[in-house]
Parts: C-alpha cells; sequence; structure tokens
C-alpha cells in the first residue's frame, strides 16, 4: 500500500475513534446535505452510479471528494465490512487526510 494512502488511512481511523467521521451511502450523503462534512472519500471499486452521485453532491455543496482504496480497505479503517463512501466532519483531520492524498 502507498505509504502516504496508509497515513491518510491512520488519520481515518484516528477521526473514528474521536467520532468524526460517518460512513456507508445514506450517512455520507446525509453528513454532506446538512454541511458537516469536511471531505468525502469514494472507493475507488465503487459503482459508477455511486461516483457520479457523489461528485455532483460534492461538487453543488462544494465538499472536497476523494476517490482512493477499495471498499475493503475502508470498511477495514472504519471498523466495519465494507464502505463504498465515508464523511470526514472534522475540518483540521479532513485538511491532514487532503494532505496525504494530494502527495500520491
Amino acid at each position: 500500500m502507498n505509504p502516504q494512502l496508509k497515513k491518510a488511512f491512520s488519520l481515518i481511523g484516528i477521526a473514528r475513534k474521536s467520532n468524526n467521521i460517518v460512513s456507508g451511502e445514506f450517512q455520507t450523503e446525509k453528513a454532506v446535505k446538512a454541511s458537516k462534512a469536511a471531505l468525502v472519500i469514494v472507493a475507488e471499486d465503487a459503482s459508477n452510479n455511486t461516483k457520479k452521485k457523489f461528485t455532483n453532491m460534492c461538487t453543488y455543496y462544494k465538499v472536497p471528494i476523494y476517490f482512493c482504496g477499495l471498499k475493503t480497505e475502508l470498511g477495514h479503517w472504519m471498523g466495519k465490512d465494507i464502505r463504498a463512501s465515508l464523511a470526514v466532519l472534522d475540518e483540521g483531520l479532513a485538511d491532514a487526510i487532503i494532505k496525504q492524498l494530494r502527495k500520491m
């Protein structure tokens, strides 16, 4: 695994432990529409429909979106089975994750 991706995923783990993250399509969508999401991450192996939906939504609500990792990896870092999407709620953690993802 790419070292920057690994750092980004460990920050996702920190966000999870501090309750600054939601996952799953419904919760992610809810966070974006409520202006609570500071960052959205969608798995690379998510369906094209899911990618398009979140791309359009994040563009409209001006939320940064990144496509990285697999559903199993996102799920693992969330302490769940599989997750196609997640939203980071904390600005500071979101900025730190974005910094790592931009290095990739």
